[in-house]
């Protein structure tokens, strides 16, 4: 399928490996970096779905999202994504990424506003649990990085290429493809926010290292079976 994502904030904690590996399931492990694991909370708006035959209906094609996600290493030794929770706001897309795609979609009441550099995020998952789970998230907009302004701590906490889910006792993975991040420099003006600890983990320390991009186009492939999960 294809997909725009646009408004995207990147909000990002380390966490002690061992902390995020229970988390995954077999065959995969943590994609550390200077000894931690990464996990990103990643608001924006989805936009522009389509399938390579149609696009969808303009009110079930735009929606705003919520990841909770962290870094991984799969079997075949590829770099990817790892989803702890996807907050959406159109149940329809949701129960179709549930059932297609095995991935742990919720329906959220979601709203992104801009107000110049500032850029809010709100939500607040409605179905199905845990809930309450809610995000408030307001992060000012920043100057553009040039490339040669990124370094590979950029890159590792935004440059995926695959993603990672569970099928049944199977593990798969698909491709993600799209241009380089635009990134620019931002900041957090307001976090109150429980998706991470949702999502499993204990309460982030300290403040996120932040990211904002307007967006860009991507292409999703289908999923390719690797072989069991289960030990």
């Amino acid at each position: 399928m294809y997909q725009t994502w646009a408004c995207i904030s990147f909000l990002h904690w380390s966490y002690p490996v061992e902390v995020v590996a229970r988390l995954l399931p077999p065959g995969l492990a943590v994609h550390e970096l200077d000894g931690r694991a990464w996990v990103g909370l990643t608001p924006f708006v989805l936009g522009d779905l389509r399938t390579p035959v149609a696009p969808a209906p303009p009110w079930f094609a735009r929606f705003p999202e919520t990841n909770v996600r962290t870094y991984v290493v799969g079997p075949d030794g590829r770099e990817g994504l790892w989803f702890l929770s996807l907050d959406a706001a159109r149940l329809e897309p949701v129960l179709v990424a549930r059932t297609a795609y095995a991935l742990p979609y919720k329906w959220a009441a979601m709203t992104v506003e801009r107000d110049g550099p500032l850029v809010r995020y709100r939500s607040r998952r409605r179905w199905p649990g845990p809930v309450p789970a809610a995000s408030s998230v307001t992060v000012e907009v920043g100057a553009a990085l040039s490339p040669g302004e990124l370094s590979q701590f950029d890159h590792h906490l935004t440059a995926r290429w695959q993603l990672y889910t569970r099928v049944g006792p199977l593990l798969a993975r698909a491709g993600v493809d799209h241009e380089p991040w635009p990134l620019h420099r931002a900041a957090v003006r307001e976090l109150d926010s429980d998706l991470v600890t949702a999502g499993g983990l204990p309460p982030p320390e300290g403040e996120p290292v932040v990211h904002w991009s307007p967006g860009v186009r991507t292409r999703i492939s289908a999923w390719r079976p690797l072989g069991r999960a289960n030990r």
